[in-house]
């Protein structure tokens, strides 16, 4: 079964950077794939956010995007941003 809060939180965090990184690069997921010595289709599920990536994996995609592993997990939206986001699903 799976964790709605994971989806919602660092794991979508995590897709959503990884997809805006790699295009900013101009790079392909196979690209990626090939440069994390994973397979383009893991890729893939992660930047959509099915996967639970391991603290290993995300070493790997860090490596391949040219970027430490804190700047795929780091929320880049104004704190004033995320806190009108929070209220607008409150209401």
């Amino acid at each position: 079964m799976q964790n709605p809060t994971q989806k919602r939180g660092a794991q979508q965090l995590f897709a959503i950077n990884m997809r805006r990184i790699r295009l900013e690069k101009m790079l392909t997921q196979e690209k990626v794939a090939e440069a994390a010595g994973l397979h383009p289709n893991y890729i893939s599920s992660v930047e959509r956010g099915e996967r639970n990536i391991s603290i290993c994996n995300i070493e790997k995609i860090a490596f391949a995007l040219g970027v430490c592993m804190g700047e795929l997990l780091t929320d880049s939206q104004p704190p004033e941003k995320r806190q009108k986001l929070s209220q607008n699903k409150k209401a």
